[in-house]
């Protein structure tokens, strides 16, 4: 008899059984201090992400021998000009696109029933295991409720302006004084396990969201002309949502391809397949050619993985947990590999 305990292997098992209840406590209480300060941490995330992404063009001008206040005043210049020239061409669009769509919507639904004919006896044809009547009539219905949610659309976006002028300036005092009290953060844990996550979670949340952001405005302009070419009513505005949905990892562009077939099979079914195979194409040449370019072994997660991931930040955060999950669980991975591979002799 081993009186010395559990062989090692067992030992390890056990550790490892352990652990999965002291995980599902530790997300639940996050969960429960998020939605506490969810207001509060939603604008801290946002306003540090995008500091991190200014940051690294600081850091390449301060490279050229620029002191580090001028190179913030030249990017934050050099932002401002951007988002401007961007707002001033394709917010008013964009905005008129996205109000005489609302205001059509009751409109679109009750003469779209040519097109949703069509969608459902391909349903009845292939046998799919859905009912489509059913699901293109609670569409319709879903549609016809969002126009009717139009008056509280104006104090929403007033809210949404002001949220953003605050993150704006977070992210201003973050890029001056924010390194400092990283730092302060950073030391609070042990010496080699605060630099490696330091490192570690600048790299992936700038390389993760460049990438995102360059993906994004690839399947945006890459779309507009074909949305020109074939005449979609809206066509910069669903341009414009597929685009922005490829920022949510993983799912973003389905779902924004989704979302812009069932609105376009409002207008003819045939010009919506049109629209979702062109869409798809692109897709596949922004996961398959330029994805692993912009990204290459960054991240590091098996697919599968960053799944799980994302529903797991989706239901510790909401929404600011999807777009965060991919680029925290990439660094947890990292930092336990280094710290494996230093504590391997």
């Amino acid at each position: 008899m081993n009186w010395l305990g559990p062989p090692s292997s067992l030992r390890r098992y056990l550790i490892y059984g352990g652990m999965g209840p002291i995980i599902a406590l530790n997300l639940w209480v996050l969960q429960q201090v998020y939605l506490y300060f969810e207001y509060l941490i939603t604008i801290l995330a946002i306003a540090a992400i995008l500091a991190f992404l200014l940051n690294y063009l600081v850091d390449r001008l301060e490279r050229l021998s620029l002191r580090r206040g001028r190179a913030i005043l030249v990017v934050l210049v050099l932002t401002v000009i951007s988002l401007g020239i961007l707002g001033f061409l394709g917010l008013p669009i964009a905005i008129d696109q996205a109000k005489q769509l609302l205001e059509r919507l009751p409109e679109l639904a009750d003469t779209s029933n040519k097109s949703l004919q069509t969608l459902a006896a391909l349903g009845r044809r292939y046998r799919l295991p859905i009912d489509v009547d059913e699901v293109t009539a609670d569409f319709i219905l879903q549609l016809k409720g969002v126009a009717t949610q139009l008056p509280g659309v104006a104090f929403t976006t007033l809210g949404r302006f002001v949220d953003t002028a605050l993150i704006l300036v977070l992210a201003v005092y973050m890029l001056f004084y924010g390194g400092s009290l990283w730092r302060g953060m950073m030391g609070l844990l042990p010496p080699p396990l605060g630099t490696v996550i330091s490192q570690s979670l600048r790299l992936n949340i700038q390389g993760f969201f460049t990438a995102q952001l360059v993906l994004g405005g690839f399947m945006f302009m890459t779309l507009l002309p074909f949305m020109g070419l074939l005449g979609v009513d809206f066509g910069f505005l669903f341009a414009l949502i597929i685009g922005i949905a490829q920022l949510i990892p993983v799912i973003g562009a389905t779902l924004g391809i989704g979302l812009v077939f069932l609105l376009v099979i409002l207008q003819n079914f045939w010009l919506a397949i049109k629209i979702a195979l062109i869409a798809i194409i692109l897709q596949q040449i922004k996961d398959n050619i330029l994805a692993p370019k912009l990204l290459g072994d960054m991240i590091g997660l098996n697919p599968l993985w960053q799944f799980i991931a994302l529903l797991i930040g989706g239901r510790v955060a909401g929404l600011l947990g999807v777009f965060l999950a991919i680029p925290l669980a990439a660094t947890f991975k990292s930092t336990v590999q280094t710290m494996q591979q230093r504590q391997t002799p």
